[in-house]
C-alpha cells in the first residue's frame, strides 16, 4: 500500500509501498467521473494531474487530512497502479480492509452543495438533505464497502463543508440504503446472512459487470482472482463458490444437505434477541472443532423460536441443519430415522446409511448418521437438540431421563445447539433465555400476533403487556385469543386476572410453540420437581399465597408446631431451604434475584408473573386456607419492630408480599380467627411505608378482630385505636384523629394509669395533634406531660424521650421560639446519633428540622449542610419518592428562596408536591398540612415573581383546606386572608364565598388544573413528626 504524503507547501507526492508498517492515514470515498477527468497513478508520477478536475477532490481529501492531525492519505484513483494487473488485483482485495484500518473517511459528494442559509425553504428536509437522498454515491458499486467497512465516516459537499457523520446521519443513510442499523455501526457482518447481504447490492452498479463482484469482496470476506471480461454471471458464480467454501468447508457440496424447517413450526415475524443471536453466532463460528451452545430458560420463554431464527438467519453458514427432538428417547429416536431420509435423499450412496433398514433398527440408524456426521471434511453441520427438559444428571433418579451424550457424533466437529429448561446441562457455552426486557418487543409481539397495529400508545395493550411480563408464550397466546375474539385488551386484562383457567383453556394451540399452552407448559417441569423433590413441589404451591418475587429464607423462619410438618423442615436451616429451592431453579421455574438493593439478610428468589398465575390457578385449583394462613402469619411476624437494625430494609422488602397478603384478607380467603395482630402488623408496615390507604383497611381489619375477641377496651385494642389516631393524622383527617387518641388515652389511664409509658405515648401523640390542629397551649401541655414522665420512667437519652424533644423544638419553632426550638433539636440529635447512629431515619428527622429552623433563622450556610446531609440519607433509606425525602425537598425550597435563588426553589416546590400528590392523591392533599404550608410558600414565591393569578390561586386553596382542617377563625386562614386581601383589594375579607364548602371549591381549582396541564401545586414541608407505633 503506497499512501499520499502532504509536505510543508501543501502539496503532496506518492511515498513508497508501506508493506506491513503502515502509518495513520485518512482515504477518500467519491464517484468518479469521465476517465479523462480523474487523476491517475502515471498522471501523479509525470507531474501533469493538476489541470485535471479530479484534482480538487484530492487536496481536499489533503486539507482535511491536515485539518485532523493526519499527515497521510490515500485515494483510489491515483494510488493504485492499474496498468500493473498484479497491484490491481491485490489492491481490490485488499481493499475493504484499507478502509476499514483508516483513521479516518471522508465522503466527497460531488453533487450536494450546502448553502450557508436555506431561507424561505418549506420542505422538512433541508435543501442539502434532499440532494444527499438522491445523492449518486449511495448507488454505486464500490462504495458500499466504504461505507460500512470504516469506523469514522464523514461526509462532505462539494464544497467543502461537512454534512454529518455516519452514527449523525445514520437515519438518512438506512433509509437510503435499506442496511441495518447494527451493520452501520459495526457490527460483525458475519452476523447477517448472505442473502442479506446481496440484498444491500442489488440496486448499486459499477461501470465495469465484474466489478459489481469485485468490489463486494470484503463485504463477504473472501479472496479471488479478476478476470475481467468473464461477465458479471460468472463473477458472480466464482463469488458464491468461494463463500461457500468459506463458510461451509471445501468439500461441502460432497454433504449440502437443502436446508429445511418442515416439521418445526416457526414464528413469521421473530422479534428481539439481537444480543443472543449474536452470542450464539460468535460461539458457534467454528475453527474446525466441535462447538456448543446450549440455550436454558423458563418453559414458554422462547428458545426453540430464538433457534429457528439462528438456524434461519445463518442457514448459508452451514453444509447441513438438522433438527432432533430429544424429549424422550423415542423421540429423539424417530427424529434420527428422518435425518436419516434427509441425507439419503441428497446422497443416495452414502456409506452404511444406504444398507439400513429404517424401520427395524433404530439403533443402526442412529449410528449410521452419526458416522456421516463424523467422517473427515464433513465439519460444516448444525444439529439442534430440542426439549432437552429431562437430562440424565446424578441428581436426576427419574428412569425416563435421556443422556444426551448416547446421541452426539463422536468426532469433534460439527455444531451443536441445545435447549433444555434445566440450568445443570453443561456440555457447551450456556446462554441463560429470560424475558423480554424491553415493553416494546412485548407489545410487537402483541401487534403481530393479533394482526392489531399502532397499540404501541394503546395504554390498555401496555397494562396486558405488563402483566404478561416478557414472556413470549403469553404474549403469543393472549395475542391469538384477540385476533380470534372480538374484544378489547382491557376485557382480555380483566378475563385473565378473573378466569385464568377457563381463559387459557378456550385460548387457541399455537404452532409455533409445539402442543404446549401456557396452562400445560409448566407441568412438565412440575412433574419432574416432584420426582426429584417432593419439599420443593409443596414450596412451589406454598408460593401461590406469596407475592412472586424475593421470597427467602428468614421469611420462613417463623413456622411453629400448628404449621404443616413439611413447612418446617423446609424453614429448619438454611440448606433445607436452598436445597428445596435449587431443585425449583434447576427447571427454570424459579431464578435468584439479582437485583442490586441492599440486602440485611440472605438473597432471595423470584419467579416470573405468569408462573405464579399458574401456581395459584393450576397448583391451587382448590384454595387452601391453611397455607394462605401460613404466608399472613410469616409477613406479619417478619414485619421488624422499632428497635430492629435499619428496618427500612426490611420494610420496603416485605411491601409486595403484604399486598398479596392484604388482598387474602380482604377478600376473606383467610379465616379471621387470631390474625388480628397479624393485620396490626401490616398495618404498620404500611404506615411506615405512607401506603396510607392500605394502612387504614389493615388497621380496621385489626381493630375488628380485637374488639371481637377481646372487647373494646383491652390493651391490644387499644393500641391498634392508637395507631389508627396516627393514620388519621397523616391523612389530615385531625377530628377523626382525636377521636381515636382520646378513646385510647381514657382507656390506657384506666387500665395502666396516667404515668405508664404506653399512656404516655399517647399523650405525646395528642401533643402532635393538637400542633396540627393549631392548638400550640394545648399541645405544649401535652408535650411537657409526656416529657416528665418519660425521663422519670426512661432517663433523659431514651429514644422515646427523645421524641417528645423533638416534637417539643417543632412546637417552639411554630411558636417562633426559635432558641429554644434549637435547644431542643441539638438534645435530639445528640442522643439520636449516639442511640441509633448518623443514618437512622430518627436522626435524619431532626437533621432536616434542624436545616428548617437555620433557613428561618438565616444561617442559610449551617441550613444547607443540614438539608444536603438529610437529602442523601432519606435517598440512601427510603428512596426518592418518600415522603421523608420530599420534606427534605421542600426544605430545600425554603432554603433556596431565602438565597433569591427562585427558579431552584419553585423546582424543589414542584418536585416535593408532585411527590405529595402522587402518595395522597389529588383531592387529599387539601387534607394535608404540610402540602398546605407549601402551597401558602409557593404562593408567596409567585407574589414575589409578580406572578398574581398563579399566587391568588395558591393562597386560596391553602385557605380552603385550612378552613377545612383548622376553621376560618384559625390564626392560619386569617393570615392568608390578609394575603387575599393584598393582591386583590376589592374583595375585601368575604371569602366564604370563594370557599362555598370548602372542599368544593378545592375540587373545581383541582380539575381546572388538570385540563389546563398547570403548573403542579407545591406543599411547604412541615418537620416530619414522629409517629410511635407499637
Amino acid at each position: 500500500m503506497r499512501l499520499l504524503e502532504r509536505n510543508n507547501n501543501s502539496e503532496f507526492s506518492l511515498t513508497k509501498d508501506f508493506g506491513d508498517d503502515i502509518p495513520q492515514y485518512a482515504i477518500l470515498s467519491h464517484t468518479w467521473g469521465a476517465d479523462t477527468e480523474e487523476v491517475t497513478f502515471r498522471d501523479l508520477m509525470d507531474g501533469t494531474g493538476k489541470s485535471k478536475a479530479g484534482y480538487d477532490k484530492i487536496r481536499f481529501c489533503g486539507e482535511q487530512a491536515r485539518r485532523d492531525g493526519l499527515q497521510y492519505f490515500w485515494v483510489d484513483s491515483c494510488c493504485i497502479d492499474k496498468s500493473n494487473s498484479t497491484e490491481l488485483s491485490e489492491a481490490i482485495n485488499s481493499m475493504f480492509r484499507w478502509y476499514r484500518n483508516a483513521a479516518k473517511c471522508y465522503v466527497y459528494l460531488s453533487d450536494v452543495s450546502k448553502p450557508a442559509f436555506d431561507i424561505g425553504y418549506k420542505s422538512n428536509l433541508l435543501p442539502w438533505e434532499s440532494a444527499l437522498q438522491k445523492s449518486r454515491w449511495f448507488t454505486r458499486g464500490w462504495t458500499l464497502q466504504e461505507l460500512i467497512a470504516p469506523e469514522s465516516v464523514e461526509f462532505f459537499s462539494k464544497d467543502w463543508e461537512q454534512l454529518g457523520n455516519k452514527a449523525s446521519l445514520e437515519r438518512h443513510i438506512r433509509e437510503i440504503t435499506g442496511i441495518p442499523v447494527k451493520a452501520l455501526q459495526g457490527s460483525p457482518l458475519s452476523n447477517f446472512s448472505v442473502t442479506e447481504r446481496m440484498l444491500w447490492t442489488e440496486k448499486r452498479e459499477t461501470t465495469r459487470k465484474e466489478d459489481k463482484v469485485y468490489s463486494v469482496l470484503g463485504i463477504f470476506d473472501v479472496h479471488m482472482p479478476l478476470i475481467y471480461g468473464e461477465g458479471g454471471k460468472k463473477a458472480l458464480k466464482r463469488l458464491r463458490e468461494e463463500i461457500d467454501k468459506a463458510s461451509k468447508g471445501i468439500k461441502y457440496e460432497d454433504f449440502f444437505i437443502p436446508f429445511s424447517l418442515s416439521n418445526i413450526s416457526g414464528i413469521e415475524h421473530f422479534v428481539a434477541r439481537e444480543e443472543e443471536l449474536a452470542e450464539m453466532h460468535k460461539t458457534l463460528s467454528s475453527d474446525g472443532g466441535r462447538r456448543t451452545v446450549v440455550l436454558h430458560g423458563l418453559g414458554g420463554i422462547g428458545k426453540t423460536q430464538l433457534t429457528v431464527a439462528y438456524a434461519k438467519r445463518h442457514k448459508d453458514n452451514y453444509s447441513a441443519i438438522f433438527w432432533l427432538n430429544i424429549k424422550d428417547e423415542d423421540s429423539v429416536k424417530q427424529s434420527f430415522a428422518k435425518v436419516a431420509r434427509q441425507i439419503l435423499r441428497a446422497h443416495p450412496s452414502a456409506s452404511r446409511l444406504s444398507s439400513v433398514d429404517m424401520k427395524q433398527n433404530l439403533d443402526e440408524v442412529i449410528d449410521a448418521v452419526k458416522s456421516w456426521l463424523s467422517l473427515p471434511d464433513n465439519t460444516r453441520w448444525l444439529i439442534i437438540y430440542d426439549n432437552y427438559d429431562n437430562p440424565k444428571l446424578a441428581s436426576n433418579m427419574d428412569p425416563a431421563a435421556v443422556d444426551i451424550r448416547k446421541f452426539l457424533p463422536e468426532s469433534y466437529q460439527g455444531s451443536v445447539i441445545i435447549t433444555t429448561r434445566s440450568s445443570q446441562v453443561r456440555i457447551g457455552h450456556r446462554i441463560r433465555i429470560t424475558k423480554l426486557e424491553d415493553l416494546r418487543d412485548s407489545l410487537e409481539i402483541l401487534s403481530n400476533s393479533s394482526s392489531r397495529e399502532g397499540i404501541i400508545n394503546d395504554p390498555d395493550a401496555v397494562r396486558l403487556a405488563e402483566e404478561l411480563d416478557g414472556l413470549p408464550l403469553a404474549l403469543a397466546t393472549a395475542g391469538a385469543y384477540l385476533h380470534q375474539v372480538a374484544i378489547s385488551f382491557a376485557d382480555y386484562h380483566r378475563l385473565y386476572k378473573e378466569l385464568w383457567v377457563k381463559l387459557q383453556k378456550t385460548s387457541p394451540e399455537l404452532s409455533s410453540y409445539e402442543d404446549r399452552t401456557l396452562y400445560s407448559t409448566w407441568q412438565l417441569s412440575f412433574d419432574h420437581v416432584e420426582h426429584r423433590n417432593g419439599l420443593s413441589a409443596k414450596l412451589l404451591r406454598l408460593w401461590a399465597y406469596f407475592d412472586n418475587q424475593d421470597l427467602w429464607f428468614e421469611l420462613f423462619r417463623h413456622s411453629d408446631s400448628e404449621d404443616p410438618y413439611w413447612i418446617r423442615e423446609l424453614a429448619e436451616d438454611e440448606l433445607s431451604f436452598h436445597a428445596a429451592v435449587r431443585v425449583l431453579t434447576d427447571h427454570g421455574l424459579v431464578e435468584v434475584d439479582t437485583s442490586s438493593q441492599e440486602w440485611i439478610e440472605s438473597r432471595g428468589y423470584s419467579m416470573h408473573g405468569c408462573v405464579h398465575s399458574w401456581t395459584i390457578h393450576v397448583l391451587n385449583q382448590e384454595w387452601d386456607y391453611d397455607l394462605a394462613r401460613v404466608a399472613v402469619k410469616f409477613v406479619g411476624s417478619h414485619v421488624p419492630g422499632e428497635q430492629s437494625v435499619r428496618p427500612w430494609l426490611s420494610q420496603r422488602r416485605l411491601l409486595q408480599h403484604a399486598a398479596r397478603c392484604s388482598y387474602i384478607v380482604l377478600n376473606g380467603l383467610v379465616t379471621d380467627n387470631g390474625m388480628a395482630w397479624a393485620c396490626h402488623k401490616l398495618g404498620l408496615l404500611y404506615a411506615n411505608q405512607d401506603k396510607l390507604d392500605e394502612a387504614e383497611k389493615m388497621y380496621q381489619r385489626a381493630l375488628q378482630g380485637y374488639e371481637k375477641a377481646w372487647g373494646p377496651d383491652h390493651t391490644s385494642t387499644l393500641d391498634t385505636v392508637n395507631n389508627l389516631g396516627l393514620l388519621y393524622a397523616s391523612q389530615g383527617k385531625l377530628d377523626e384523629a382525636e377521636k381515636m387518641y382520646q378513646r385510647a388515652l381514657q382507656g390506657k389511664e384506666k387500665a395502666w394509669g396516667a404515668d405508664h409509658t404506653l399512656t404516655l405515648m399517647t399523650v405525646n401523640n395528642l401533643g402532635l395533634l393538637f400542633a396540627d390542629q393549631g392548638k400550640l397551649d394545648e399541645a405544649e401541655k401535652m408535650y411537657q406531660r409526656a416529657l416528665q414522665g418519660k425521663e422519670k420512667a426512661w432517663g433523659p437519652d431514651h429514644t422515646s424521650t427523645l421524641d417528645t424533644v423533638n416534637n417539643l423544638g417543632i412546637l417552639y419553632a411554630d411558636q417562633g421560639k426559635l432558641d429554644e426550638a434549637e435547644k431542643m433539636y441539638q438534645r435530639a440529635l445528640q442522643g439520636y446519633e449516639k442511640a441509633w447512629g448518623p443514618d437512622h431515619t430518627s436522626t435524619l428527622m431532626t437533621v432536616n428540622n434542624l436545616g428548617s429552623l437555620y433557613t428561618d433563622q438565616g444561617k442559610l450556610d449551617e441550613a444547607g449542610r443540614m438539608c444536603e446531609r438529610a437529602l442523601q440519607g432519606y435517598e440512601k433509606v427510603l428512596g426518592s419518592e418518600h415522603i421523608s425525602t420530599l420534606n427534605v425537598v421542600d426544605t430545600f425550597g425554603s432554603l433556596y428562596a431565602k438565597l433569591g435563588n427562585l427558579g431552584k426553589a419553585e423546582t424543589m416546590y414542584q418536585r416535593a408536591l408532585q411527590g405529595y400528590e402522587s402518595t395522597f392523591g389529588l383531592k387529599n392533599v387539601a387534607r394535608y398540612q404540610p402540602a398546605l404550608n407549601t402551597i401558602w410558600n409557593l404562593g408567596n414565591l409567585f407574589a414575589t415573581q409578580g406572578h398574581l393569578d398563579e399566587a391568588k390561586e395558591m393562597y386560596l386553596r391553602a385557605y380552603t383546606g385550612f378552613q377545612a382542617l383548622l376553621g376560618p377563625s384559625s390564626d392560619k386562614c386569617q393570615r392568608l386572608e390578609r394575603k387575599l386581601t393584598s393582591l386583590d383589594p376589592l374583595q375585601g375579607t368575604n371569602y366564604s364565598r370563594w370557599t362555598g364548602a370548602g372542599a368544593e371549591v378545592v375540587d373545581i381549582v383541582l380539575e381546572d388544573n388538570a385540563k389546563k396541564k398547570s403548573r403542579s401545586v407545591v406543599g411547604k414541608i412541615v418537620r416530619k413528626f414522629i409517629k410511635m407505633k407499637f
